[in-house]
């Protein structure tokens, strides 16, 4: 079990308050989120230019909203920005204390949260001969949508044919610095819940509805986005209300199966 929790920022020209603001909600959840994770806290950016920032540690989100790093990569957050997304991991493999296993991850153009377990990761590095750089499995999910890329865009179709091999539990959030002003949210078999606020024009994301609405306590007009499980949500920065909501597959599984004298695929 982990927390996922972030902003899609659509296209509004804001005022340093909103932007404090909408960074400030930011942090609240990833604070909430720590229940879900406490063995590791993250944090990227990412702006219209594609450029990033990433910051991570194997800190609980207490902690780690308190750290002067954490404040320095918000403080460089202003109206380029297309997403904030955060993560607080509960570890189930890879040792958190090595980093590379925290997220967000960066599998190449891509940049990746998830929650849940992908459990034939093995079996799909091996598959399609993709790089590892971490011990964890979510890093397939990011070489997936990073395989997925044509024409510098994250091509859904190819991302959902190859999404239908995995075995396990999965939602997660994505975005390739080749393509930032486009955001693709996973509702697999694991909790995520959206809100939209139009006059902010951002999209809210986390793991459980109570953390939206405690962070979100102070702010009136916001509408729920109720996403159904095994959809993919792509949000055009552009225009957030104008999202594309598509139908995905995979096999949903608690525990790994395996076969007679083989090994768990």
């Amino acid at each position: 079990m982990c927390g996922q929790a972030g902003v899609v920022f659509g296209a509004k020209r804001r005022t340093q308050e909103e932007i404090d603001y909408l960074t400030w909600v930011f942090a609240r959840l990833l604070e909430l989120s720590e229940e879900r994770g406490p063995h590791a806290t993250g944090i990227a950016w990412v702006n219209r230019k594609g450029e990033h920032r990433l910051f991570k540690r194997p800190i609980p989100a207490s902690e780690f909203v308190r750290d002067k790093a954490f404040g320095e990569v918000l403080g460089d957050v202003d109206n380029s920005a297309t997403v904030l997304m955060g993560h607080t991991r509960f570890v189930t493999r890879g040792n958190a204390a090595v980093n590379e296993n925290n997220h967000p991850l960066r599998t190449g153009n891509c940049l990746v949260t998830h929650n849940g377990t992908i459990l034939n990761a093995d079996y799909l590095f091996h598959r399609f001969r993709f790089s590892r750089h971490a011990e964890v499995d979510s890093e397939i999910i990011g070489r997936i949508a990073d395989d997925s890329i044509a024409d510098g865009c994250i091509d859904v179709n190819a991302l959902r044919e190859r999404l239908a091999l995995c075995r396990g539990q999965m939602s997660a959030v994505i975005v390739a610095k080749t393509d930032p002003e486009t955001v693709v949210i996973l509702k697999g078999n694991k909790p995520l819940k959206l809100i939209y606020h139009p006059k902010l024009d951002a999209v809210f994301y986390a793991s459980s509805a109570k953390y939206l609405q405690a962070a979100l306590s102070d702010a009136k007009g916001w509408k729920r986005r109720p996403i159904e499980p095994m959809r993919i949500s792509v949000f055009p920065c552009s225009d957030l209300q104008d999202f594309q909501l598509l139908p995905f597959s995979f096999t949903a599984q608690v525990r790994a199966v395996t076969p007679k004298g083989g090994v768990p695929v």
